[in-house]
């Protein structure tokens, strides 16, 4: 069964380039990004983890921990990491796991038998504090990820969660939200007293709030 948006996301334990991880442990109420590569030592990936750990304070900003995964032993881990540094200028600053067995890549479902039998395509997932899928993208092998992309919506999700506003196409951090229909205009009243931008009584826009 696939795992979809709002499922709760699996738990595991499995040895990690920090360690063995449990992962409802680890993730411990924070947000979390769980991606996956094919397999070490592929030039893509390579420059994925050296993006993902230029990364890491911005990830860190925004209380989310971040976890990689690949399919190769963990005695393989070292060697790939040491060439992330060399070639990308940013050493690995956050776990990759060793999922040797397949047993993580099969339950969130990231191995799809007719891309390839035992190598993952590429999945992010982010997860709630209350452990819940949500956000789900699958890439094809050959195709790097967006990783600002990745961030850009853990801003949106973020914002969801504590403000009741939901993003508009293309949105970006600092620019005009939509209050979310499931808010009455009274307690929109409540929640933004500066008021809103009414273009129809279902899409209502107010500055991003802070805080």
């Amino acid at each position: 069964m696939a795992i979809l948006i709002g499922d709760i996301a699996p738990d595991f334990t499995a040895d990690s380039s920090e360690g063995p991880i449990h992962f409802y442990d680890y993730i411990d109420g924070a947000w979390a990004v769980l991606f996956s590569h094919p397999k070490n030592y592929t030039p893509v990936c390579t420059t994925e983890l050296g993006y993902t750990a230029k990364l890491k304070p911005e990830f860190d900003k925004r209380g989310v921990k971040v976890l990689g995964l690949s399919v190769d032993k963990l005695e393989d881990h070292a060697g790939w990491a040491s060439d992330i540094a060399e070639t990308q200028g940013a050493a690995l600053n956050f776990p990759l796991l060793a999922d040797t067995n397949g047993d993580v890549a099969r339950a969130y479902d990231m191995i799809h038998p007719n891309a390839d039998n035992t190598l993952t395509v590429r999945s992010v997932f982010v997860i709630g504090p209350d452990k819940k899928v949500k956000l789900k993208i699958e890439y094809p092998a050959s195709t790097g990820r967006n990783f600002d992309e990745v961030l850009r919506v853990i801003d949106s999700l973020q914002l969801t969660a504590k403000h009741q506003v939901a993003t508009p196409v293309n949105w970006k951090d600092g620019e005009d939200v939509i209050i979310v229909p499931a808010v009455s205009n009274e307690a929109a009243k409540e929640k933004f007293p500066e008021g809103w931008k009414e273009l129809k009584p279902y899409l209502r826009i107010v500055p991003q709030p802070r805080g």
